[in-house]
C-alpha cells in the first residue's frame, strides 16, 4: 500500500487544490467527503490527515465533523480554515462568529518557530496569505500554542507539537498564499515523514499490475473520444493486456479539423492497437439539428454515443473470441471528486456527457478506469511516459459534446464547417505565435448573431465569431489570456478572409470560477 495522506473534504471549492499541491510535492493523497471519511481512514491507513475548508460554520446544527479516529490514531493532522475550527471545537477549544471577518489578502506575523514553517517563515517575519472566514478560534485546547497571528485572527496558525496537530486559518493551497505550497510540502515531508516517490513511472507500473489483476483473461472495450484522457487510458491498458483490448472510436462529426483521422492513424499505425472506427456523423448531426439548449445537446450526444457503442460492442462480441466483460474509460480524479462532493458539486450539469455517470444496466460491463486517481496534468505526464507524441498529449482539452456546444443554437453541417475552419485558423495562428503551450484552452464559438458588414465594395450579412483563450494551472479555475492587439488583428483578418460566412470577430475576456472553463 502506498504511503499517503487523507484529505477530508468539508465542502470547500478549493479542496482539490490541496491535493494538487501535495501531488506536486511528490506525495500521494486522496480526497474523501467527511461523510465517508471514517471508512476511507480505515481503508487507507494514511500517514497523515488534512482537514479542508468549508462554507459551513462549526456553530451550525449538524455542521460537518472529522471522525474521532483521526485524532486518536497518533498521525499528524493539519486543519485548514474550517478544518482548523472543527479541530478546535472537537478537541475542547472554542470557536465563535466574529465581528471582524477576513476575506481575501491578509498578512500573518510569525510568533514561534515550527516544523510547519521550517525553511520558509522565520519567527518575527510577516507574510501574505489568503483568508476566507467569518468565524474564528477564541480559545485553544490544552497542548496547543499560537505560532502565527493576523489582524483578524489571533489564532491564524496554531500547533500542538507533541501530538503533531496543526491548524491554519488561511488557505495555503491557493496561489494567493505565495508560500502555501511550501507549507504543505513541509507538513507532508517534515512532519508526516513521506518521501517524494509519487511519480508517473511508479504509477505506470502499479496500474499495469492492477489492470492485469482486475481483467485477468477477459476482453476490454475502450471508448475513444479523440481526447487525451481516453487515449492515455487505452495505451496504458494495451501495455497491460495487449490485444485483449479493442478500442471503439465513434466519429460523431463534431470534432475539430482532421482530429478523427489523427486518432485512427495514431492507434492503428503508431501503436498497432485493435481499433474499430464508426462514422456516425449523419446520425448525430441529424438528431441535433434545430436543438439549441446546451444541456439537451449533451444528453442527445451522450445517449446516441452509448447506443452506437453498444451496437458495436454486440458486433465485437459475435466475433468468436468471447464477449467483452469490461469497458475502459478515461475518468479523471476531478470527475470522481465532483461526483461525491459535499454539496453535490457542479457535476450534475457540467459532467453530463457520455463518459461520466456510469453505464446503462443493459450493457452489463464492469468499468476499468486507470486514470481515476490522476489530475489532468498528471495524465499528460503519464502519456509522455507511455510514448504518446507530445503534439497529441499537449493538446488543449476538448469536451465530449465537441463543437456542438460551441455552436449556440441549432447544429447544421454548414455551421459546423464554418466553425471548424475558423477554429483551425485560430489555433494555427496561436501555434505560429508560440503561444499554444502557454494557453490552457483556446477555441472559437460561432454565435447565433448576424451583423451587417462591408467587405470590399459590397455589403455582407454574416455571422459573428467569438474567440476564447484561457490560462489555468490545474483546469479548475481560468483567466482570459492577455493577447496583444497585433495577434488578434492577424487572427481576425485571416478568419474573415478565408472563411466564408463570418464578417466579424470578437474576443471574450471573462474569467471563470471553478468548473466553468467551457463556454455554453
Amino acid at each position: 500500500m502506498t504511503d499517503s495522506i487523507l484529505i477530508i473534504d468539508f465542502g470547500s471549492q478549493v479542496t482539490q487544490l490541496i491535493a494538487r499541491r501535495l501531488r506536486e510535492a511528490g506525495v500521494y493523497c486522496e480526497i474523501h467527503p467527511f461523510q465517508n471519511a471514517d471508512a476511507a481512514f480505515g481503508r487507507m491507513q494514511p500517514k497523515g490527515v488534512i482537514l479542508s475548508g468549508s462554507p459551513a460554520s462549526t456553530g451550525d446544527i449538524g455542521s460537518p465533523r472529522a471522525p474521532d479516529a483521526v485524532f486518536a490514531a497518533g498521525v499528524p493532522v493539519l486543519g485548514i480554515c474550517y478544518g482548523e475550527q472543527t479541530m478546535m471545537a472537537q478537541l475542547g477549544g472554542r470557536v465563535e462568529t466574529s465581528d471582524h471577518r477576513e476575506f481575501g489578502r491578509a498578512f500573518v506575523e510569525i510568533q514561534e518557530a515550527s516544523p510547519l514553517f521550517e525553511g520558509v517563515w522565520e519567527k518575527g517575519s510577516r507574510h501574505q496569505v489568503w483568508m476566507s472566514h467569518g468565524d474564528k478560534v477564541m480559545a485553544l485546547p490544552e497542548g496547543f500554542q499560537v505560532i502565527a497571528v493576523s489582524h483578524g485572527a489571533p489564532f491564524a496558525a496554531i500547533a500542538d507539537e507533541t501530538r503533531r496537530f496543526y491548524g491554519v486559518q488561511f488557505h495555503p493551497e491557493v496561489v494567493h498564499t505565495p508560500d502555501g505550497a511550501k507549507l504543505l510540502s513541509n507538513f507532508a515531508h517534515n512532519i508526516v515523514g513521506l518521501k517524494s516517490d509519487w511519480t508517473m513511472s511508479a504509477y505506470r507500473e502499479q496500474m499495469i499490475e492492477k489492470i492485469r489483476k482486475q481483467v485477468g483473461k477477459g476482453r476490454v472495450l475502450c471508448a475513444l473520444s479523440g481526447g487525451v484522457d481516453s487515449a492515455v487510458a487505452a495505451v496504458l491498458i494495451h501495455e497491460a493486456i495487449g490485444d485483449q483490448l479493442t478500442c471503439v472510436f465513434v466519429d460523431h462529426g463534431l470534432m475539430r479539423q482532421h482530429e478523427g483521422d489523427q486518432v485512427v492513424s495514431l492507434f492503428r499505425e503508431h501503436f498497432n492497437i485493435p481499433l474499430v472506427s464508426v462514422d456516425a456523423a449523419d446520425l448525430f448531426i441529424g438528431k441535433l439539428e434545430g436543438v439549441s439548449d446546451p444541456e439537451t445537446k449533451r444528453k442527445i450526444i451522450g445517449g446516441l454515443f452509448i447506443d452506437v457503442f453498444d451496437a458495436e460492442a454486440k458486433k465485437i462480441a459475435s466475433d468468436g473470441k468471447g464477449a467483452p466483460e469490461f469497458l475502459a474509460q478515461g475518468t479523471l480524479y476531478p470527475d470522481v471528486i465532483e461526483s461525491v462532493s459535499f454539496s453535490g458539486g457542479p457535476s450534475v450539469t457540467i459532467k453530463s456527457h457520455h463518459n461520466v455517470g456510469g453505464l446503462p444496466a443493459r450493457m452489463n460491463m464492469k468499468l476499468v478506469e486507470p486514470l481515476r486517481e490522476l489530475f489532468k496534468d498528471e495524465v499528460r505526464a503519464l502519456g509522455r511516459e507511455l510514448g504518446l507524441p507530445d503534439s497529441f498529449v499537449g493538446r488543449h482539452p476538448f469536451p465530449g459534446p465537441g463543437l456542438a456546444i460551441r455552436l449556440p443554437g441549432g447544429v447544421t453541417r454548414e455551421k459546423l464547417d464554418i466553425l471548424r475552419k475558423a477554429d483551425a485558423i485560430y489555433l494555427d495562428e496561436i501555434r505560429k505565435a508560440g503561444l499554444y503551450d502557454t494557453i490552457w484552452q483556446a477555441f472559437a464559438v460561432l454565435l447565433p448573431v448576424q451583423t451587417v458588414g462591408v467587405m470590399g465594395d459590397g455589403r455582407t450579412y454574416d455571422s459573428v465569431l467569438a474567440l476564447r483563450a484561457v490560462t489555468s494551472v490545474d483546469g479548475m479555475t481560468a483567466d482570459f489570456f492577455p493577447y496583444d492587439m497585433n495577434f488578434l488583428g492577424r487572427a481576425a483578418t485571416r478568419i474573415i478572409n478565408e472563411v466564408k460566412g463570418i464578417n466579424r470577430v470578437v474576443y471574450d475576456v471573462t474569467s471563470k470560477p471553478p468548473g466553468t472553463i467551457e463556454w455554453e
